[in-house]
């Protein structure tokens, strides 16, 4: 989606904080209106301004302080992390020139990425992840990206998770050719980044996966099928964070833009290239979720049959231990006919009556085994 604007006005902004679950506008709402939540880390701003010979790297510094290197020819990076001042988000404002409605997408943080053109800036809002260190999951922000001609404006929801470190210290370094291009160069390389840091995530899935078909085969739980659940959930909510920044970037590639050169516009072939690798993943992890899920159901269907030809065996084998039971616990008087039951009268009756039960419990048994009922079909051993 792409939009031209007029020069940005900033009067028109609109400030209200919101309470830790809110993240929608509320109906009839101004437009331009910024939710500010009350939870939000207080803005650190860091300025890095680099060409091919100098590099400067000023931390913690003010809003006002960034004008002063927003019309050099050098190429100006204000990462912007946290948005819990108000007061930081207007001078920004002021300080770019952003339009209001480009403050209301930077910090509503359940924008779809997107991109918008305006007069002489471009707004790109991406999906950032990262993966936590120590179990299968994600932290998600937004990130905000402002191009100007010699300038970009990143904008984090917070300080903690970051994928840019590796394009800072190329520029630190020099590595490469990021110091002798533009801005837009520096916008390709940080967006390069955010897709980059989707596949770390999916590693972390495609092992836990593994866990859980190992896990489903050998010996299903419901704990199994809350974890299937779970992945199968987050699995979604990153493809809807991919999803649409492969339309954001097709974009910047389909559409012209005097703030992109040629050059930066063919680089972005191969990042629009790994959105598509990580849909691609996305997508195989969630059939193979789905799988998952028959498979816990066909399993936990086997255990219930397995339990009940157990219990169909254990009663077949007393249905004619029964049968005889019963007959020798009727009631005949054996002194009023020979033909009464005279097998009451018998010295060795009781112990051949056992020994007749047993031994048909056991021809029963060996007939069950003969014909394969008591193995478990479900115990498969693990190839080498």
């Amino acid at each position: 989606m792409k939009r031209k604007h007029r020069r940005p006005q900033t009067h028109f902004l609109t400030v209200e904080k919101t309470d830790d679950n809110e993240f929608y506008h509320q109906p009839g709402e101004l437009p331009g209106t910024i939710n500010v939540r009350a939870n939000s880390p207080l803005p650190q701003i860091r300025l890095i301004d680099y060409n091919e010979l100098d590099y400067v790297d000023k931390s913690n510094i003010s809003a006002d302080e960034c004008e002063d290197f927003l019309d050099t020819h050098s190429v100006s990076w204000v990462d912007v992390q946290g948005l819990g001042s108000l007061e930081t988000l207007q001078t920004l404002g002021n300080v770019f020139k952003l339009h209001h409605l480009v403050l209301e997408d930077i910090v509503n943080m359940s924008e779809r990425p997107k991109i918008e053109e305006y007069e002489e800036q471009l707004v790109i809002i991406a999906r950032m992840v990262v993966p936590k260190d120590f179990t299968c999951g994600f932290y998600s922000e937004q990130v905000s990206f402002v191009l100007g001609e010699h300038y970009l404006l990143t904008v984090q929801e917070e300080p903690e998770y970051d994928c840019f470190e590796p394009v800072r210290h190329r520029i630190k370094n020099s590595k490469g050719v990021i110091r002798k291009r533009g801005a837009d160069y520096l916008a390709y390389a940080l967006l390069d980044a955010v897709i980059d840091g989707f596949f770390p995530v999916l590693e972390k899935y495609g092992e836990r996966i593994e866990e859980l078909e190992e896990e489903v085969i050998a010996k299903p739980t419901r704990e199994t099928l809350r974890n299937i659940y779970q992945v199968r959930r987050e699995l979604l909510q990153l493809r809807r964070a991919i999803w649409p920044q492969r339309d954001a970037i097709n974009s910047l590639i389909r559409d012209s833009s005097d703030l992109i050169s040629e050059e930066v516009r063919f680089h972005l072939r191969d990042c629009y290239d790994h959105t598509v690798q990580v849909m691609d993943m996305v997508e195989t992890y969630r059939e193979l979720g789905a799988g998952l899920m028959d498979v816990y159901m066909s399993a936990v269907s086997n255990k219930m049959n397995e339990i009940m030809k157990l219990l169909t065996v254990i009663s077949a084998i007393f249905i004619p231990l029964t049968f005889i039971a019963g007959v020798y616990g009727m009631n005949f008087n054996t002194e009023k006919s020979p033909h009464n039951m005279p097998e009451l009268n018998w010295y060795w009756g009781y112990p051949l009556c056992l020994a007749v039960m047993g031994t048909i419990a056991l021809t029963l048994l060996f007939i069950f085994w003969r014909y394969g009922w008591l193995e478990n079909p479900s115990s498969i051993k693990k190839m080498k």
